[in-house]
Order: C-alpha cells, then structure tokens, then sequence
C-alpha cells in the first residue's frame, strides 16, 4: 500500500509518501500560500520516494478543523488527485491526527489549535473524538483536574491558561504530521475509504465555525 499524505490546513503543510507503513520521502514547510506551492511539494515528494503517481493507493488529506483557506486548498488539491488517479481519497481530522502524535501516554491527551480569536479547536482523548470549539475555561471544566498533554499548534499557550486555572498541564507545539495522517489512513485500508467515498461521497471540510472575511470597510464579519 503506498500512501500520498498531506496537511495544509493548520500552518504551512506537510506532505509524506508511505509505503507499508515506511516513509519513503516527506517535507515540511512553514510558508504560506499554499495553493501554489502544494502541487510542486507533492511532486517533489513523489520524485524523492521514486513513486510514479499511478503506483499510489490512497491520497490521505485533513479535513480540519483549520484555517479556512488552508483545509480548502487541501481538500481541492486531494479530490483532484483521487478522481484523477482513480484511487480512494481518506479524509481525517487534524486533531484525530495530533492525537495520534501526543508523545506522553501518562497524561489525558488533548489536541489544540489556536483559532486566532481567542478560543481553540480542541479534542480530548485519542483517536476519532470529535472536535469542539473551546475556551481555556471551558477546557479546564471539562477535563475536571486531570493532568494533561497539550499538543498542536498554540499548545504552548493553552497549557498555560491551563495552569492558571490549576491544572496540570504541558506543552508540545506541532503540526499535523503527514506521516501519522498515512498511518492512519492507512489502518482504516484501501478498501474500506473507497466504500466510503461510494457511499458518503468525497471528504468534505470540516469547519467549527463560520469564516471570517474582512469587509471593504475594514470591517470584519463571521460568515456562516
């Protein structure tokens, strides 16, 4: 089973080549504008793993939650290439995927990632747990006291509003990996997405909120 895996939806992206479980080639990159430079970085990836793009057996992408433009961009990127190649197109969420990269199992795992106003997109535990929106507050009240390891982009900062409210928490920054997202991808099987698509259709995003856009008069707005 040879993955194609990419993440653009929460800070710059990462694309991985899987092949049974092993990376084959893989690249991260912080910049933004993404549209331009995703199609460039996947070929790039599939040239250093020596893959022809017709030897693949899955696309896997994240489907949020997310920056609105950056979930978009890889979504688009994704449903192209899976209905082009013919191939099965998995969909995870970014938090299901930084679950799966929380480096301490002694702790309550959450993943986090800033929101840019004020909240966070959060799931706590492991795995598929649905993501929520979430103040620091509101986390602390529902994780009731347990210790715990925050993990993904703007940890740093949740972990501290944690503390402040008398939990035991630590920080890892990061990103979704392109990796884990194969890895995961890949235990649901080639298969099983391709059922899915069949039945559900194409992943779609995900989005917790409307997007915010700025008006002509400066203004901003969230848009449903």
């Amino acid at each position: 089973m040879t993955v194609l895996a990419f993440d653009c939806a929460v800070s710059g992206m990462t694309v991985a080549v899987v092949r049974d479980g092993v990376r084959l080639a893989g690249l991260a990159d912080e910049g933004r504008d993404q549209a331009a430079r995703l199609l460039p970085a996947i070929g790039t990836a599939l040239g250093e793993a020596a893959v022809d793009r017709r030897q693949l057996s899955l696309v896997a992408v994240t489907v949020g939650p997310g920056s609105f433009t950056g979930v978009r961009v890889g979504l688009a990127a994704a449903r192209g290439l899976a209905v082009g190649l013919a191939v099965p197109l998995a969909g995870i969420t970014t938090t299901a995927v930084l679950l799966a990269q929380a480096a301490s199992r002694d702790r309550l795992a959450i993943a986090a990632i800033d929101s840019r106003l004020g909240d966070w997109f959060c799931a706590v535990g492991e795995g598929d747990a649905a993501p929520f929106v979430s103040s620091s507050r509101e986390l602390a009240l529902r994780i009731a006291g347990r210790p715990c390891l925050v993990v993904g982009s703007g940890a740093k900062a949740l972990a501290d509003e944690l503390l402040a409210d008398g939990i035991d928490a630590v920080a890892e920054e990061a990103v979704p990996d392109a990796v884990t997202l194969a890895h995961l991808a890949a235990e649901t099987g080639v298969e099983a997405w391709r059922v899915r698509n069949a039945e559900e259709g194409l992943p779609r995003p995900l989005y917790l909120r409307g997007v915010n856009i700025t008006l002509p008069d400066g203004a901003r707005r969230t848009v449903e």
